[in-house]
């Protein structure tokens, strides 16, 4: 079965990885755990509880795997613009210290 998912955390296409994405499953390059509310279609931000699904459990750690029934994997869940963010405030750190954190 073919899906447009990508790695909520680094973009990578998950595209050899089969759905249902289990509670274990991990994204093949960066590692970050996948069956997370962050990667998830009722995953908002700007909502209380950062849930749209008002039957859902609360839950506090939206990067650690939960057993959340109402999962459903977002194809939209990689935001490029978090993600370069990420990175100049990477580089800003270097260049404050004074190299990569690739030591």
């Amino acid at each position: 079965m073919s899906h447009n998912l990508k790695c909520y955390r680094c973009g990578e296409a998950l595209a050899a990885l089969s759905l249902p994405l289990s509670r274990r499953d991990q994204c093949p390059t960066c590692s970050a755990d996948l069956h997370v509310c962050k990667m998830c279609r009722h995953f908002d931000a700007h909502v209380p509880r950062q849930c749209r699904e008002d039957g859902a459990e609360d839950v506090k750690e939206k990067e650690r795997p939960n057993f959340c029934d109402w999962f459903l994997p977002s194809d939209s869940a990689f935001d490029p613009d978090r993600k370069s963010k990420e990175v100049e405030a990477r580089d800003a750190l270097d260049a404050l210290f004074g190299g990569s954190g690739d030591d």
